[in-house]
Protein backbone atom coordinates (compact mmCIF):
# COMPACT_ATOMS: atom_id res chain seq x y z
CA UNK A 1 0.00 0.00 0.00
CA UNK A 2 1.32 3.43 -0.94
CA UNK A 3 0.93 6.17 1.67
CA UNK A 4 -1.09 9.23 0.73
CA UNK A 5 0.47 12.67 0.70
CA UNK A 6 0.06 15.20 3.49
CA UNK A 7 -2.33 17.35 1.44
CA UNK A 8 -4.58 14.39 0.66
CA UNK A 9 -4.64 13.36 4.32
CA UNK A 10 -5.39 16.93 5.41
CA UNK A 11 -8.28 17.20 2.93
CA UNK A 12 -9.70 13.87 4.08
CA UNK A 13 -9.45 14.84 7.77
CA UNK A 14 -11.40 18.05 7.08
CA UNK A 15 -14.34 15.98 5.87
CA UNK A 16 -14.43 13.65 8.89
CA UNK A 17 -16.61 14.14 11.96
CA UNK A 18 -15.24 14.81 15.42
CA UNK A 19 -15.92 11.24 16.55
CA UNK A 20 -14.15 9.83 13.49
CA UNK A 21 -11.11 12.01 14.20
CA UNK A 22 -10.98 10.81 17.80
CA UNK A 23 -11.22 7.20 16.67
CA UNK A 24 -8.44 7.72 14.10
CA UNK A 25 -6.15 9.23 16.76
CA UNK A 26 -6.81 6.35 19.14
CA UNK A 27 -6.11 3.81 16.39
CA UNK A 28 -2.92 5.64 15.48
CA UNK A 29 -1.73 5.50 19.09
CA UNK A 30 -2.13 1.72 19.19
CA UNK A 31 0.40 0.96 16.47
CA UNK A 32 3.66 2.56 17.49
CA UNK A 33 5.15 3.74 20.74
CA UNK A 34 6.37 6.95 19.05
CA UNK A 35 2.83 7.78 17.91
CA UNK A 36 1.59 7.39 21.47
CA UNK A 37 4.45 9.55 22.78
CA UNK A 38 3.70 12.26 20.22
CA UNK A 39 -0.01 12.30 21.07
CA UNK A 40 0.89 12.45 24.78
CA UNK A 41 3.16 15.42 24.14
CA UNK A 42 0.55 17.24 22.04
CA UNK A 43 -2.27 16.66 24.52
CA UNK A 44 -0.57 17.02 27.89
CA UNK A 45 2.86 18.65 27.60
CA UNK A 46 2.79 21.09 24.68
CA UNK A 47 1.14 23.74 26.85
CA UNK A 48 3.99 23.79 29.39
CA UNK A 49 7.27 23.52 27.49
CA UNK A 50 9.39 24.02 30.63
CA UNK A 51 7.74 21.02 32.29
CA UNK A 52 8.41 18.97 29.16
CA UNK A 53 12.07 20.05 29.06
CA UNK A 54 12.55 19.23 32.74
CA UNK A 55 11.01 15.79 32.23
CA UNK A 56 13.38 15.02 29.37
CA UNK A 57 16.35 16.28 31.40
CA UNK A 58 15.35 13.91 34.21
CA UNK A 59 15.19 11.05 31.69
CA UNK A 60 18.65 11.95 30.36
CA UNK A 61 20.02 12.02 33.93
CA UNK A 62 18.58 8.59 34.65
CA UNK A 63 19.90 7.15 31.38
CA UNK A 64 23.41 8.50 32.05
CA UNK A 65 23.34 6.85 35.48
CA UNK A 66 22.50 3.49 33.87
CA UNK A 67 25.32 3.54 31.28
CA UNK A 68 27.40 0.38 31.22
CA UNK A 69 30.92 1.66 31.91
CA UNK A 70 32.84 -1.62 31.47
CA UNK A 71 34.29 -0.63 28.10
CA UNK A 72 34.14 2.32 25.73
CA UNK A 73 32.24 0.15 23.26
CA UNK A 74 29.28 -0.14 25.65
CA UNK A 75 29.60 3.49 26.70
CA UNK A 76 29.45 4.59 23.06
CA UNK A 77 26.36 2.49 22.37
CA UNK A 78 24.61 3.82 25.47
CA UNK A 79 25.49 7.44 24.72
CA UNK A 80 24.20 7.13 21.17
CA UNK A 81 20.96 5.63 22.48
CA UNK A 82 20.53 8.55 24.89
CA UNK A 83 21.16 11.01 22.06
CA UNK A 84 18.68 9.20 19.80
CA UNK A 85 15.98 9.42 22.48
CA UNK A 86 16.77 13.08 23.09
CA UNK A 87 16.47 13.93 19.40
CA UNK A 88 13.20 12.02 19.18
CA UNK A 89 11.77 14.21 21.93
CA UNK A 90 13.15 17.32 20.24
CA UNK A 91 11.23 16.37 17.08
CA UNK A 92 7.98 16.32 19.07
CA UNK A 93 8.46 19.90 20.22
CA UNK A 94 9.77 21.47 16.97
CA UNK A 95 11.01 24.50 18.95
CA UNK A 96 14.61 25.67 18.52
CA UNK A 97 14.87 26.80 22.13
CA UNK A 98 13.83 23.36 23.38
CA UNK A 99 16.33 21.74 21.01
CA UNK A 100 19.14 23.94 22.30
CA UNK A 101 18.23 23.43 25.97
CA UNK A 102 18.14 19.64 25.66
CA UNK A 103 21.28 19.34 23.55
CA UNK A 104 23.19 21.67 25.88
CA UNK A 105 22.13 19.53 28.83
CA UNK A 106 23.19 16.38 26.96
CA UNK A 107 26.59 17.89 26.12
CA UNK A 108 27.13 19.02 29.73
CA UNK A 109 26.42 15.51 30.96
CA UNK A 110 28.68 14.03 28.30
CA UNK A 111 31.52 16.43 29.11
CA UNK A 112 31.44 15.54 32.83
CA UNK A 113 30.95 11.83 32.18
CA UNK A 114 33.35 9.30 33.68
CA UNK A 115 35.26 7.61 32.14
CA UNK A 116 36.25 10.75 30.21
CA UNK A 117 35.12 10.96 26.60
CA UNK A 118 38.47 12.48 25.57
CA UNK A 119 39.93 8.95 25.53
CA UNK A 120 37.41 7.81 22.93
CA UNK A 121 37.48 9.28 19.42
CA UNK A 122 33.86 8.31 18.57
CA UNK A 123 32.52 9.91 21.76
CA UNK A 124 34.58 13.04 21.16
CA UNK A 125 33.14 13.25 17.64
CA UNK A 126 29.60 12.88 19.00
CA UNK A 127 30.26 15.75 21.41
CA UNK A 128 31.76 17.97 18.68
CA UNK A 129 28.90 17.24 16.26
CA UNK A 130 26.27 18.14 18.82
CA UNK A 131 28.09 21.34 19.79
CA UNK A 132 28.15 22.35 16.10
CA UNK A 133 24.43 21.58 15.83
CA UNK A 134 23.76 23.75 18.90
CA UNK A 135 25.75 26.64 17.45
CA UNK A 136 23.83 26.46 14.16
CA UNK A 137 20.52 26.40 16.00
CA UNK A 138 21.49 29.36 18.16
CA UNK A 139 21.86 31.51 15.03
CA UNK A 140 18.11 31.23 14.37
CA UNK A 141 17.19 32.75 17.75
CA UNK A 142 16.86 36.43 18.67
CA UNK A 143 20.07 38.25 19.70
CA UNK A 144 19.42 38.17 23.47
CA UNK A 145 18.99 34.41 23.49
CA UNK A 146 21.95 34.02 21.13
CA UNK A 147 24.15 35.80 23.65
CA UNK A 148 22.89 33.77 26.64
CA UNK A 149 23.24 30.43 24.91
CA UNK A 150 26.57 31.50 23.42
CA UNK A 151 27.92 31.99 26.94
CA UNK A 152 26.71 28.52 27.91
CA UNK A 153 28.35 26.97 24.85
CA UNK A 154 31.63 28.70 25.67
CA UNK A 155 31.54 27.49 29.27
CA UNK A 156 30.96 23.89 28.14
CA UNK A 157 33.79 24.04 25.61
CA UNK A 158 36.26 25.54 28.12
CA UNK A 159 35.85 22.78 30.71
Amino acid sequence: MKAAGVKAIKDELKMRSREDLMELCLNLSKFKKENKELITYLLFEAGDENYFIQGIKDEIDAEFDEVNRKSYYYVKKSIRKILRNTKKNIRYSKKKQTEIELLLFFCKKLKTFTPPISKSVPLTKVFEREMERIQKSILSLDPDLQYDYGLEVESIQKD
